[in-house]
C-alpha cells in the first residue's frame, strides 16, 4: 500500500534528521554530504505525505460535521468535504509520481553507438543520417557532442559510429532511442524505383566514470597499431590506434580517431567502462519482472522500435503506436515531441505497475 511506503519513508527521514543532529556527524564532511543528499531526495515526499495526513484529518472533521443532522451545517460541510476529497486525490496522485523508481543514470552523459544493419550501402547511408539526427538534437539542446570513432564507407555512409553526448539529463532524454531503426524508401542507387527496407541499430549507454566501473589492469590487453583510412591507406605514420580487449567479458574497443595514442586509449577506456556499465544494467533489467521488461525503456538492441517511411512522410514508433509526419524535420533533430511521448508512456507504465503492487 502507498501509505505503508510513506510511513517507511517518513521513519527514514526522521532517522536521518537524528543522525544529522549528532556531534560526531557534524565533524564528518563525507557523512554530512551523503546524509544531506539523502534527505534532499526524500524531504519533498515527506512534506507531501504530511500535507496528505493533514487533509485527511480535516476531511474526517468535515464528514463528522456534515453528518450531525443539522441541515444548514450539512450543506456548508458538504462543500468542504468535496474540496478536501479533491485535495486528497490530488496529493495521492502527486505522491504516486514521487514514489516512482528513479534511474540513477538519468543525469549522466551518453555514449551512443550507431551501426548499419541489413541493406548494404543504403543501410550505411541511413546510419549516417541517424548519426546526424542525434548530433542535430544535441545541438538544438546545447549539448556538446563528439564523434569518438566513425567507420566511413567513402560514399557518405557509415558502418559504425560512436558518439559522446554531454549535457544535463542527456541519458534521461536519449535512453528510449536504443533498438533497431528501420527505414523504407527508394535508395539513391536504385534505378528501378523500388522501395527498399534497411536498418540501423542504436545502442544508448550512460557514460561511466572511473568511480562507476573499476577495471583491473590485469583484465585488459592493449594493442597498438597504425591507423588506416578508406581502402587501407595509412592516415599517419605512428602506431597511434588503440584496441583494448577486456578479457573477462570479451568486449573489444578499437579507437583510431586521434593522432595521439594517449587520447585514443582514454577514449577507448571510456567506451569500455560504459559498455560494462550497460551490461550491468541489462543484467539487472533481466532480473526484473516481466512487466518491467515490457516497458518502453527496455532498450533491447534487437527490438525493432521505429520505422521511417519516406514515401509516406511518416515516422512510426512501434512501442507506443505513435505516428508523426514531416520526416525531414524529425531527421534534422526535432525529436522533442517523440521523446516526450516516450517518457510520458514510460511514466504511465511505472504508475500502473505501482498500482498493481497494491497502491491505494
Amino acid at each position: 500500500m502507498i501509505d505503508a511506503k510513506l510511513v517507511q519513508i517518513a521513519s527514514q527521514y526522521d532517522a536521518i534528521q537524528a543522525e544529522l543532529s549528532r556531534p560526531e556527524t557534524a565533524q564528518d564532511p563525507a557523512a554530512l554530504k551523503k546524509l544531506g543528499k539523502e534527505i534532499s531526495q526524500i524531504e519533498p515526499v515527506v512534506t507531501a505525505w504530511r500535507e496528505l495526513l493533514d487533509a485527511r484529518k480535516q476531511l474526517a472533521e468535515a464528514l463528522e460535521m456534515r453528518d450531525t443532522g443539522d441541515a444548514e451545517m450539512h450543506d456548508m460541510a458538504q462543500e468542504e468535504v468535496r474540496s478536501l476529497e479533491a485535495r486528497e486525490a490530488e496529493l495521492i496522485d502527486h505522491l504516486r509520481i514521487k514514489l516512482l523508481p528513479t534511474d540513477p543514470n538519468d543525469e549522466k552523459d551518453v555514449i551512443l553507438e550507431i551501426r548499419a544493419g541489413t541493406g548494404g550501402d543504403e543501410a550505411k547511408l541511413f546510419a549516417a543520417e541517424v548519426l546526424r539526427m542525434y548530433l542535430r538534437y544535441a545541438e538544438r539542446h546545447r549539448m556538446s557532442a563528439e564523434v569518438l570513432n566513425a567507420d566511413e564507407n567513402g560514399i557518405g555512409g557509415i558502418s559504425e559510429a560512436i558518439v559522446e553526448i554531454n549535457g544535463h539529463g542527456a541519458f534521461s532524454r536519449l535512453k528510449f532511442e536504443a533498438g533497431v531503426h528501420r527505414v523504407q524508401r527508394i535508395p539513391v542507387t536504385e534505378s528501378s524505383g523500388r522501395i527498399h527496407t534497411s536498418t540501423a541499430t542504436v545502442a544508448v549507454m550512460p557514460k561511466a566514470e572511473e568511480v562507476d566501473v573499476k577495471i583491473d589492469d590485469k583484465d585488459i590487453r592493449v594493442d597498438r597499431y597504425r591507423s588506416t583510412g578508406h581502402g587501407g591507406q595509412s592516415v599517419n605514420t605512428t602506431d597511434s590506434a588503440v584496441r583494448i580487449t577486456h578479457m573477462p567479458s570479451g568486449i573489444v574497443v578499437a579507437i583510431q580517431d586521434e593522432k595521439s595514442q594517449i587520447k585514443n586509449k582514454a577514449k577507448a577506456m571510456a567506451i569500455l567502462r560504459s559498455r560494462l556499465l550497460d551490461r550491468e544494467r541489462a543484467n539487472a533489467a533481466a532480473a526484473e519482472s516481466a512487466v518491467r521488461r515490457s516497458m518502453v525503456g527496455s532498450g533491447e538492441r534487437s527490438e525493432k522500435i521505429r520505422t521511417y517511411n519516406f514515401p509516406q512522410d511518416r515516422l512510426t514508433d512501434h512501442r507506443i503506436g505513435l505516428d508523426l509526419h514531416s520526416l525531414p524535420t524529425l531527421m534534422d533533430g526535432d525529436l522533442d515531441k517523440l521523446i516526450d511521448a516516450l517518457s510520458n508512456s514510460y511514466q504511465a507504465e511505472l504508475l500502473a505497475a505501482l498500482s498493481d503492487d497494491g497502491a491505494a
